[in-house]
């Protein structure tokens, strides 16, 4: 799962840098692999990206050199593709007119499109299949052969796009020169919304003076162009799109959430800020259930879904499932697994008329376990996460609520913590449905040899955890949770973690049985990386075909590069590869033939951060 940002501003002497930070900063919480930003200046992209979170990718110097009034950003955990800073994103093609882009999701169908790539002699250097749908993109805008980019012409190519690349995807492209394009897969799966600001400026004395709550505020303005506006009022309208609400309402309060991006759906802003829409390639809306479960943050607005109100009526129900399940229960007290869980814990311990207590305190430094690589990693990392406060579990029996138990290795540690802390009895409750099935659209839940719920009852689960019970919320009963919040969806979501059923008909059984033997192997060999021991074997279950529902659904889906320079700029590669006249300097390297600024400074092996590269 990623995060995405645009940001178009209308006034040409703006800079979107901070506010690209800040928007990341706010998306935080959907991946801390990696981060990036690039913005086009003077016809020229700046780009800083590195593996990190944002506060240590971006300083206050390499920031100040991202200017430009139109820019992107990506925040990144990988679910395809490795771990490296040359995976960060954005990606960058010099060829056609320089594109950069952020994309959050997964695409299904990679090897199919990467010959059709290597046929058409575009070089994808890395494993990431954001690279191959950067490519794709640009190949379809090279074959148009023209000067001048219209919007009808970007439509047209995002419409061929979406019919060769299958999956779930949500992408944010600038276009230098051009202007940025977003847009969402034809189902809907990946959210991406957008917003607008509108400021009414005065232009005089050579300067735009900006009305604001605290005065005016006064930028200069360079170009002799615009002294035929001295003395009038104008109205400048800036455009932002992101993979969630928050992100847009945490720029500035003037900017106001428009709506959501349709499935399907394009837009594309010019550098100048025109504003242009269409529907490329639609199906029926089918958005991730587990978002509203566990990645969105509770203010963010998903489909005209307010997170928050959603996991209360997640927690009100499953209340509501355990009273009629163990109407003479004896739980004391209710307690919520910081942070995600609290909405649905606090609904639900209302309706049980029981107390409402924090149990666990959150180390707020630590990265969330569910992202993170590898089990014993996430096993060690839970005591460090989370510790108990004694006092609310002394001879207690505790009902502690998750929104979800994905692999259990969490829940296993938290309910121990529980039983050492003196609690009596531990239940252990999920906001969400059980998790038995792999998801191939951008979510970390690849095997199901990983997952705690495969091939397990609810009984089986609970012996394994180390609980006293566990307690499921209702599949059915969580889609209703999110419906009576927005009744004019569909009721179709993506949901096949919990039911395997998928959206799209190239996943099917043998799809699978790949990914999970190919997924697997490579979780093995980080683990070996990351432990330091070869004594690590796989143990995947068999693939049993009869557990999965095709939904028959076609969709139409510090980095190290090697820089050649004075290579020519036609048929360019992934991540900037083919940008020639190389001129390196300390802290950043300057592509003149593609115009590409690269801000950066060595990578812990003492190379240079490009748009892409060579993992090693």
């Amino acid at each position: 799962m990623c995060g995405i940002i645009g940001l178009v501003y209308s006034n040409p002497n703006a800079h979107v840098n901070q506010a690209l930070v800040d928007a990341l900063t706010i998306l935080q919480h959907r991946g801390q692999d990696a981060a990036g930003i690039v913005t086009s200046h003077n016809n020229r992209l700046n780009l800083r990206k590195d593996t990190g979170t944002v506060s240590e990718v971006f300083t206050q110097e390499n920031v100040i050199n991202l200017k430009g009034n139109i820019g992107i950003g990506h925040v990144r955990y990988p679910t395809a593709g490795g771990s490296c800073s040359a995976e960060a994103q954005p990606l960058y093609t010099n060829f056609p007119f320089g594109i950069a882009l952020a994309h959050n999701g997964n695409l299904t169908n990679t090897d199919e499109l990467m010959s059709k790539m290597r046929n058409c002699q575009r070089h994808i250097n890395t494993d990431s299949d954001s690279e191959l749908l950067l490519n794709v993109f640009a190949d379809e805008l090279q074959r148009r052969q023209i000067s001048t980019m219209s919007a009808d012409d970007i439509f047209d190519s995002v419409s061929i796009v979406m019919r060769k690349c299958k999956g779930a995807y949500a992408v944010v492209i600038l276009i230098n020169g051009v202007g940025l394009l977003a847009f969402r897969d034809p189902c809907g799966i990946r959210p991406l919304c957008f917003g607008s600001r509108r400021i009414k400026k005065t232009v005089s004395d050579n300067k735009i003076y900006s009305s604001s709550r605290s005065g005016l505020m006064l930028s200069e303005m360079s170009s002799s162009s615009n002294a035929s506006f001295m003395g009038e009022e104008r109205l400048f309208v800036d455009y932002a799109v992101a993979s969630e609400s928050v992100a847009i309402d945490a720029l500035d309060p003037r900017f106001k959430l428009e709506r959501d991006v349709k499935a399907g759906e394009a837009i594309f802003i010019t550098i100048k800020g025109e504003l242009f829409t269409k529907s490329c390639l639609n199906f029926n809306l089918t958005p991730c259930l587990f978002e509203y479960v566990y990645f969105a943050r509770p203010d963010s607005i998903l489909d005209g879904v307010q997170v928050y109100e959603a996991r209360g009526l997640m927690g009100a129900k499953l209340a509501q499932k355990i009273l009629n399940k163990y109407p003479d229960h004896d739980i004391d007290t209710v307690m919520p697994i910081p942070e995600t869980s609290r909405t649905s814990a606090l609904q639900c311990a209302q309706l049980l008329n029981r107390p409402f207590r924090e149990g666990f305190i959150k180390n707020r430094y630590i990265a969330r376990t569910f992202i993170m690589p590898g089990q014993e990693m996430r096993r060690k990392t839970v005591r460090l996460k989370l510790n108990a406060v004694k006092s609310e579990f002394k001879d207690k029996t505790v009902l502690l609520v998750d929104d979800s138990i994905v692999r259990g290795t969490t829940s296993m540690e938290l309910i121990q913590m529980a039983r050492d802390a003196g609690a009596k009895k531990v239940y252990f409750a999920s906001a969400a449905p059980p998790v038995r099935f792999p998801n191939v659209y951008g979510i970390d839940i690849p095997t199901k040899a990983e997952l705690i719920a495969h091939n397990r009852s609810e009984e089986q689960i609970c012996e394994v955890l180390g609980a006293d019970k566990v307690i499921y919320n209702d599949l059915q009963d969580v889609i209703d949770a999110v419906m009576q919040l927005n009744p004019k969806l569909s009721g179709t979501f993506e949901a096949s973690c919990f039911d395997g059923v998928y959206v799209t008909e190239e996943v099917t059984a043998e799809y699978l049985a790949a990914l999970d033997t190919g997924r697997g192997q490579g979780r093995n060999n980080l683990l070996v990386q990351l432990n330091g021991s070869k004594d690590i074997h796989d143990n995947h279950d068999s693939h049993n075909t009869s557990d999965l529902t095709i939904m028959g659904l076609a969709l139409s889906g510090d980095d190290s590069s090697v820089v050649e320079p004075n290579s020519s700029g036609g048929g360019g590669g992934g991540g900037g590869q083919d940008s020639g006249g190389l001129n390196e300097r300390v802290g950043e390297a300057e592509f003149e033939s593609s115009s590409l600024l690269v801000v950066s400074t060595p990578s812990r092996s003492g190379k240079y951060a490009t748009g892409g590269g060579i993992c090693e």
